[in-house]
């Protein structure tokens, strides 16, 4: 298809729905036909299960043939292909007309990254699976193209990031991919940074969680890291506003209100399951075991949700990861 030209304005694509348990639910003009692609990982089943529940037309892409029966029980059609093989993503797409297309890609193992191999896999998918995406999403005429970014990984001023280091190349290859088709007038791009997942349904809190009941997940003393996170429903319901109401071109950092160290994350999780508390160690040894590790989770990011909170009228239900974490385990009990 030819080159398109849309508003970028957000007062041109406003919903006029209601927000309804934190999440806004769209009225009958407001339907949509959505392409999540990752329908099946951290955030998707999460993000289709919201998205089938405001009454959106969506296909799940995924390449796990077991998570299809999955997707079919909470009303989405599965897609079956890899992101990686652009003609089996173009046909997807084009199949199910979308007129919203959301990046959630990645392909982390369960229990988080521990080196930088271990992000190999999510890295291509950041650059050429963003680009094959992008390709097919404006081939089948797809207004907008919400992505989910890594805050902790994406471009700033100034550039905080080293230069040699694959993974935030990636991240800045798909931002800036999807930035430029939306100069362009291809397509109407929004970024959405999320802070750190956690939650039930994300792997790697059940990891942290079974880590910390047997002690395997020392502290570090003194821990001084500012970690930016965000409860998976709460980034649900960002990208659910994003949809309608982010102007095109736009960026948001989405975490919540308050960041913390590792230190404190742990010793929470060891708190609200009841285990005992955990061992505390020197900086040195995290950065001797696990380098990777121990670099990211040194990072100090302060990170503002105002922007997100003042553009697209979203508020975090879990304002802390206190408040998080107790919900989390109420509900479990």
């Amino acid at each position: 298809m030819g080159m398109k030209t849309f508003a970028s304005s957000a007062g041109d694509h406003r919903s006029s729905g209601h927000h309804v348990g934190g999440l806004p639910t769209a009225g009958k003009e407001d339907k949509m036909r959505i392409f999540v692609a990752g329908g099946s990982g951290a955030i998707g089943i999460s993000l289709v299960r919201a998205l089938t529940a405001s009454g959106h037309s969506v296909t799940a892409l995924t390449r796990s043939s077991h998570k299809q029966s999955e997707l079919r029980s909470l009303g989405a059609t599965p897609a079956f292909a890899n992101a990686l093989d652009r003609p089996a993503l173009i046909a997807a797409v084009e199949a199910a007309r979308p007129t919203h297309v959301i990046h959630e890609l990645t392909a982390l193992p369960k229990q988080g990254p521990r080196s930088p191999r271990d992000l190999n896999a999510t890295n291509l998918l950041r650059i050429e699976g963003t680009r094959n995406l992008l390709e097919a999403a404006i081939n089948a005429g797809a207004r907008r193209f919400v992505v989910g970014s890594f805050a902790l990984l994406a471009p700033r001023e100034p550039d905080t990031t080293a230069s040699d280091d694959e993974a935030a190349a990636a991240v800045r290859s798909m931002e800036s991919q999807v930035m430029e088709a939306t100069s362009k007038g291809l397509i109407e791009g929004v970024i959405l940074r999320y802070g750190m997942f956690y939650g039930l349904e994300t792997p790697s809190t059940v990891m942290m969680i079974e880590m910390v009941r047997k002690r395997w997940l020392p502290v570090v003393r003194d821990d001084e890291g500012q970690l930016p996170l965000i409860h998976v429903d709460d980034a649900v319901s960002a990208t659910l506003a994003a949809l309608n109401l982010a102007p095109a071109g736009s960026a948001y950092d989405i975490v919540d209100d308050q960041a913390v160290s590792m230190r404190e994350i742990v010793e929470a999780l060891a708190r609200y399951s009841r285990s005992s508390p955990p061992f505390k160690v020197p900086a040195w040894v995290p950065r001797l075991v696990a380098p990777y590790m121990a670099r990211l989770t040194s990072m100090r990011m302060q990170l503002s949700n105002a922007k997100a909170k003042a553009e697209l009228g979203w508020h975090p239900k879990y304002s802390t990861m206190r408040e998080g974490l107790a919900s989390m385990f109420s509900r479990a009990a």
